[in-house]
């Protein structure tokens, strides 16, 4: 069985390198004859991670392909590095430059997709600090994504834990829709796209990668902008895949029902605490973001990188 295991990276050497360290610790007590690939695609035209590369190419235990896409955008990198892949890949694995997982992640990747016989598998990515945040951040659990029980089907999926069958995406006209650049969401695109052919997304809770998340993203200001993008992107992706005047009038019920929603809920919530509240203003935003996604704006979150 053959893996490839492609990142994607921009102006973050030392997560990279945080990365390439625990892919190396992975362990096997089953897929001990993995045959197993590296991709790196530096999204930077100054090739920043060309030096950790070089830092650990000569001890790295398989093969490391690097290279560099130029042209700036997550897609961009993303189709360079499944293009990158060997041809007879069985699987392609995606996982983010700030993350790192867990020992047994990638087995319990590879156990998951043959237990469910699954085109895509997913898996839980868990918030690490490297400073002190906020008690609001931590009780309001702004950086924890939802799980589920192992085997619930997913109808979308994103790349940041994810196994794909490499045949699925070699089918594809295209793999990652790079209109949507520097707006993320070109994985949920993708995965929509997916489930509407009736390929089989699934989750699995025991794989898991750790997020590390930088000062500059704990304050309430990035987390706002962070709802609104994601209801922004979601619409966009919705009309993008479903251009119909029912998509687009649900979209708009919807954002406006969810606002008044949230609006009457203000002073209930201030009432509460501040988690309570931030976590309503959160679901205001995204709601905004949603009635601008159907009305054709495009917010480009990535304008901005996170180092860490």
């Amino acid at each position: 069985m053959k893996v490839s295991i492609c990142i994607i990276t921009c102006l973050r050497p030392e997560g990279l390198k945080r990365l390439l360290v625990g892919i190396t610790n992975q362990k096997f007590e089953i897929f001990m004859a993995l045959d197993l690939e590296v991709i790196v695609i530096d999204n930077d035209v100054d090739q920043s991670a060309h030096t950790v590369i070089q830092s650990v190419e000569q001890d790295f235990p398989y093969r490391l392909c690097y290279d560099v896409e130029e042209q700036r955008g997550i897609p961009f990198a993303r189709n360079r590095s499944v293009a990158c892949a060997s041809p007879d890949t069985d699987f392609i694995v995606f996982i983010d430059d700030d993350e790192v997982p867990d020992v047994m992640w990638l087995e319990r990747l590879l156990l998951a997709q043959q237990t469910y016989q699954a085109d895509a598998i997913m898996g839980p990515v868990l918030p690490k600090f490297r400073h002190r945040v906020n008690d609001w951040v931590q009780h309001g659990k702004f950086f924890e994504r939802p799980r589920h029980q192992s085997g619930f089907e997913l109808s979308a999926a994103a790349t940041n834990n994810t196994l794909v069958k490499a045949s699925i995406l070699r089918q594809l006209d295209f793999v990652f829709d790079e209109r949507l650049a520097l707006t993320g969401g070109s994985d949920w695109h993708l995965f929509r796209r997916l489930h509407g052919l009736d390929y089989k997304l699934v989750w699995t809770d025991d794989a898991l990668v750790y997020e590390w998340i930088p000062e500059s993203r704990t304050n309430l200001r990035w987390i706002l902008q962070r709802g609104y993008r994601c209801g922004n992107t979601e619409a966009l992706c919705e009309i993008n895949l479903n251009p119909s005047t029912a998509v687009f009038l649900t979209f708009i019920f919807k954002g406006v029902r969810r606002i008044l929603r949230g609006l009457l809920l203000v002073p209930l919530c201030y009432m509460r605490g501040k988690p309570i509240f931030f976590k309503n203003l959160k679901y205001i935003s995204h709601s905004f973001g949603m009635i601008s996604g159907v009305l054709g704006t495009c917010y480009e979150e990535y304008q901005v990188i996170h180092r860490i």
